[in-house]
């Protein structure tokens, strides 16, 4: 017996069975690690899709709109060499608005912001989607705050001149906050940057996505048979053939 434990001692000492009990380990912590993020995968990619709904439709209304934005997008380079998705609100098969996110930096940071377009290029709306800035002073740009972002309503390139677009303290028309004047400036340069950038890609934007599911739906429309052609025509019987 003192010798089957000091085997058994020995052997659990060795590097082969720390190997063992260490791989065991390693499977058991991977294989927990794996069903939860499995179960929990569906629920994240819903909160996030919930998210970005909610985001859309604080510039583009449910009555703009009868299609899936979040199904019908088109990628397309910005200026910066990044990619730009778009969302495409259509009704009745046209397209009524566009909303995709632009950014610049501000006193804290980067600025996030999402931007809607009608098809004439007049912004339909623009909300703060993230930021980094001074509480009480450059928060002033969310709408919960301040209603200074309401001021992008119904502007475009066409009508607004080059020299407007700026605040009032670098001679354009938006006004600036108190102690805060590189906040408002970068949230008008990000503005500025997503209508040159629907003036560059109008044609394509304007054009409307074909959603993954029309496209299947136009696919079993087009291979689907014609009744006509399916049915046997109808024999024709030659009279003087009938006579017995």
């Amino acid at each position: 017996m003192k010798q089957q434990a000091f085997i058994s001692t020995e052997f659990r000492s060795s590097v082969f069975f720390q190997a063992i009990l260490l791989g065991t380990s390693a499977l058991v912590a991977t294989t927990l690690l794996s069903t939860g993020d499995l179960e929990t995968r569906d629920t994240i990619k819903l909160r996030a899709e919930e998210d970005l709904k909610q985001s859309i439709g604080q510039v583009i209304s449910d009555q703009l709109h009868d299609n899936d934005l979040l199904k019908s997008t088109v990628s397309l380079m910005g200026s910066n060499g990044e990619p730009i998705t778009v969302y495409q609100g259509s009704k009745d098969g046209s397209i009524t608005a566009l909303a995709f996110s632009v950014s610049s930096y501000g006193y804290g940071g980067k600025i996030l912001a999402i931007m809607a377009l009608n098809p004439a290029g007049e912004i339909l709306g623009v909300r703060i989607l993230s930021h980094a800035e001074t509480p009480g002073l450059g928060d002033k740009i969310e709408i919960e705050k301040n209603d200074w972002i309401l001021g992008f309503n119904g502007l475009s390139l066409a009508s607004t001149p080059a020299q407007d677009g700026a605040p009032k303290k670098d001679g354009g028309r938006f006004d600036q906050f108190s102690g805060a004047t590189i906040t408002p400036r970068a949230v008008v340069k990000a503005v500025k940057q997503g209508l040159d950038f629907f003036v560059s890609q109008q044609d394509k934007l304007l054009t409307p996505v074909i959603s993954k599911e029309d496209s299947q739906a136009i696919t079993v429309s087009q291979n689907k048979p014609n009744v006509s052609e399916t049915q046997p025509k109808e024999t024709e019987v030659n009279s003087n053939d009938s006579k017995l």
